[in-house]
């Protein structure tokens, strides 16, 4: 019964509409302002060690946690032989989770950040490489040496949480 009400009165309100047309006070929504930034789509390799069986334990719990910007930069596509790298910005800053343990020198200087003990290896006069040093399974971050920590500071609460310490 309500169904044979309400049909005709539909119809007759869209008849109405289509008739009289859109009213004066219906103008057009205002949709000037900024320009929405573009996402950077290009693909970034990354070189990845063969996958270990450690690596498929434990990698995936890392890889989804990460989020989608870093320290400012959007999330980029990836091309590698594994799925556990990650890629933020432009210049990228990559992660590759499941890498070997860092070969560093007794008298290393190792920082420890919200519960990650790093190496980091600033040779390359364009990017710091970061690697854990406490970890069952090393994870590493190549950050250009043009930006700050911010990413290794950022991300080492979701390494803590995902890969256990050694």
């Amino acid at each position: 019964m309500a169904t044979a009400v309400a049909v005709p009165v539909v119809v007759a309100l869209l008849v109405l509409i289509r008739v009289l047309g859109p009213g004066d006070d219906d103008a057009a929504a205002d949709v000037t302002g900024a320009t929405p930034t573009q996402r950077d789509d290009s693909t970034v390799e990354v070189q990845t060690p063969p996958i270990t069986p450690e690596a498929d334990a434990a990698c995936p719990a890392l890889m989804s946690q990460l989020p989608l910007e870093l320290a400012g930069d959007d999330s980029r596509r990836v091309a590698s032989d594994s799925p556990y790298a990650y890629a933020w910005g432009d210049p990228a800053t990559t992660l590759v989770c499941g890498v070997d343990q860092p070969d560093y020198p007794a008298d290393a200087l190792l920082f420890t950040i919200n519960g990650i003990t790093w190496f980091v290896d600033t040779d390359d006069p364009t990017v710091n490489v970061w690697t854990t040093a406490d970890r069952t399974v090393a994870v590493q971050l190549r950050i250009p040496s043009s930006t700050d920590g911010a990413a290794g500071t950022a991300l080492s609460p979701l390494i803590a949480s995902a890969i256990p310490a050694r």
